[in-house]
């Protein structure tokens, strides 16, 4: 079973839709997507800095655009018939949920564009951020955690889970670290996935109340507990409760695992969830399709496994 997955905020860079835009049907593509979110994601993608794409209002439609683009190069052909399963991390649910025909492009766009801005501004109103802890005893680290008033935002399975707070907090964790762990602060503008996204949880429900909502076409998992959802509302409901709550990609890579995965394409801009497999899916092959020329290496891993 081939599952494609798609990754969450972090892993764009400058430039890193300029290849995919020679192709004219993919540039045309990004164009109409631009214009359902009301962003130059165009120029998002070739020539805004990093300090630009890093906002959470750009970075999040940028990312699902990306996605989205990747995803029509994969599956030209009929090669959709491929894919066993879609799943996503964070706001990689959306391109998710786009993947497996829950929402229409134009509803995943107008949806992540409100999300990021709604995240930003609840980010605004606390100075807060986000850390990734790794290795050390988990149950040792939740208790930690606690005493410090810091939340777990990412089960990322591996050894790794993101925590999110106070700056203070964090910078104590850092600073007395538990035995075994390596703390390393995030570039992110907030706590996402925990309380503090609270406000933004409110606002999301009234965007989604709009949106239409298909079943899924293809078996989707979620972040919530890694289950597989058969309701495209609930999983728009998953989607908007997502923001203030921990992301479970450890039990989604479970799930797969127990699913009987036999390979792992990840959409653009790749890599973060490729490398979490070889973790936490030991020995199953995966494919970060970063470029057009990474295409033909995910192309043989469908044709294998059909």
């Amino acid at each position: 079973m081939i599952v494609v997955v798609a990754p969450g905020q972090g892993s764009q860079t400058p430039g890193f839709l300029e290849p995919w835009l020679e192709d004219p049907a993919l540039r045309e593509q990004l164009g109409a997507i631009s214009e359902a979110a009301g962003i130059d994601l165009i120029a998002h993608g070739t020539t805004s800095d990093a300090d630009t794409i890093r906002d959470t209002a750009v970075a999040q439609p940028l990312i699902v655009a990306a996605g989205l683009l990747t995803l029509s190069a994969l599956t030209a052909g009929g090669r959709r018939k491929h894919i066993g399963a879609v799943a996503g991390h964070s706001v990689g649910e959306i391109t998710a949920a786009a993947a497996a025909g829950i929402l229409s492009e134009d509803d995943a766009m107008r949806f992540v564009v409100q999300r990021g801005s709604a995240m930003a501004a609840a980010a605004a109103l606390e100075t807060t951020g986000m850390s990734a802890v790794i290795g050390g005893d988990e149950t040792a680290l939740l208790e930690r955690l606690a005493e410090l008033g810091l939340q777990p935002a990412n089960f990322n399975g591996g050894g790794q889970i993101v925590v999110a707070g106070a700056l203070d907090a964090l910078a104590k964790l850092a600073e007395e670290p538990l035995k075994g762990t390596r703390v390393v602060p995030l570039q992110v503008a907030g706590a996402f996935h925990t309380r503090y996204m609270q406000p933004a949880v409110a606002h999301l429900e009234t965007v989604a109340a709009d949106l239409t909502a298909n079943d899924p076409s293809l078996p989707i998992y979620t972040n919530r507990d890694g289950s597989l959802i058969e309701s495209g509302s609930h999983f728009v409901d998953l989607l908007v409760g997502q923001v203030s709550s921990p992301v479970r990609w450890d039990l989604t890579m479970n799930s797969l695992a127990d699913a009987g995965v036999t390979g792992i394409i990840e959409l653009a801009p790749a890599g973060a969830l490729t490398g979490l497999a070889k973790r936490g899916l030991r020995g199953i092959p995966a494919v970060a399709v970063k470029t057009p020329d990474d295409l033909s290496a995910a192309f043989d891993l469908m044709e294998a496994n059909a």
